[in-house]
């Protein structure tokens, strides 16, 4: 009876620690392409495991907010400042392994991103 309930406590174990939150796949550092209508623009893309985030590049460095993980899906939203004007970009993209795709929608359309991590 001993080995029957040792077992099962070993398989509960098992079960529970597969069942545990891991750290969603897209936190970490970024180094990302925007293509853009004004060419191809690298930037920076730092994020963290409490849904905070920060892109820096060109324009300089602007805080991500609204971060959202889905599996491998990561959305979020970044306003910078460029040549005058507030601009909004609403990012959804996947990650896969250690490449980042997606695109950014603005009030310009839809530009593509990729990225690897650092």
């Amino acid at each position: 009876m001993r080995k029957i309930l040792g077992g099962s406590l070993i398989a509960i174990v098992l079960v529970l620690a597969g069942c545990a939150a891991s750290a969603p796949p897209a936190i970490g550092v970024w180094n990302i392409e925007m293509n853009t209508p004004l060419g191809a623009m690298p930037a920076v893309l730092t994020i963290s495991g409490d849904g905070t985030g920060v892109m820096s590049g060109d324009l300089g460095e602007q805080n991500i907010s609204g971060i959202m993980f889905d599996g491998n899906a990561i959305n979020f939203t970044a306003d910078l400042e460029a040549q005058g004007q507030s601009i909004s970009l609403t990012f959804s993209g996947t990650v896969d392994g250690d490449s980042l795709s997606g695109e950014f929608g603005s009030d310009f359309g839809a530009f593509g991103v990729t990225g690897t991590r650092q």
